[in-house]
């Protein structure tokens, strides 16, 4: 997902979508922890992800 694409959405999905990135995350490391983890570039992606999610937030917070 592009920043762009984040900025675009309101404060209440992307704090829904942060939700979602968190859980999706533990689920994540969850699987590498027990070696079920099939694609571990997919956990990098996520944490990617979340870190743009809580970067548009904060832009909108301190705007």
């Amino acid at each position: 997902m592009k920043a762009s694409e984040l900025r675009k959405q309101t404060d209440e999905q992307l704090t829904k979508q942060l939700a979602d990135l968190k859980e999706e995350l533990f689920n994540l490391r969850f699987q590498h922890a027990t070696g079920q983890l099939e694609n571990p570039m997919h956990m990098k992606q996520v944490k990617r992800d979340y870190a743009r999610v809580k970067t548009v937030l904060r832009e909108r917070k301190d705007a």
